[in-house]
């Protein structure tokens, strides 16, 4: 009789436990640290790593002069045609101009064999750029002056671009 009651316990006990091992189980991967190289100020750079940031990222904001900018994209062999204003290093990969975390949340889980992802120049609606002011290069605010809100901003559609270890380039995600 003591044995059937131990072993309904244990039964029951791992009935219970059985949930939570299976979710203890799952791995966890951490995020490899960001580091961005941009030049001061750069409000659309600094909007980019927030985004970053609200996606799980822990994101350092490296200042440079914007004359050290091109030795940064060298250093990290960023293809000229793809250069935006911003460039960062994420693990082994480089990230040129506004990459959606989402983009590169997949890179990391994928780790195809490439140099990095980049978005070239300065689409409006970009993660950093969702506002737009074509006097302003840093994608400033622009208010509605009767209501005082952001106006609606006009999307562009724009591709991030995989480099492989050849430098050829391929679409990897359209927005």
């Amino acid at each position: 009789m003591h044995r059937r009651i131990v072993l309904g316990a244990v039964l029951l006990l791992a009935h219970l436990l059985a949930p939570l091992v299976g979710h203890a189980a799952e791995p966890v991967v951490a995020l490899p640290a960001v580091v961005v190289y941009a030049p001061s100020p750069c409000l659309a750079c600094i909007d980019w790593a927030d985004h970053l940031r609200q996606n799980g990222f822990v994101v350092t904001i490296e200042e440079k002069l914007q004359a050290d900018m091109p030795k940064i994209k060298r250093w990290l062999n960023v293809p000229s045609k793809l250069e935006s204003v911003h460039t960062a290093k994420i693990g082994r990969y480089f990230v040129e101009g506004h990459v959606p975390a989402e983009d590169i949340l997949l890179l990391l889980k994928e780790q195809p064999r490439a140099r990095g992802l980049a978005v070239p120049g300065l689409p409006r609606g970009a993660p950093g750029r969702e506002s737009y002011n074509p006097i302003c290069d840093t994608a400033c605010t622009i208010l509605d002056n009767a209501s005082g809100q952001p106006k609606e901003i006009r999307r562009e559609a724009f591709n991030t671009m995989l480099v492989g270890m050849d430098g050829r380039t391929s679409v990897y995600a359209r927005h």
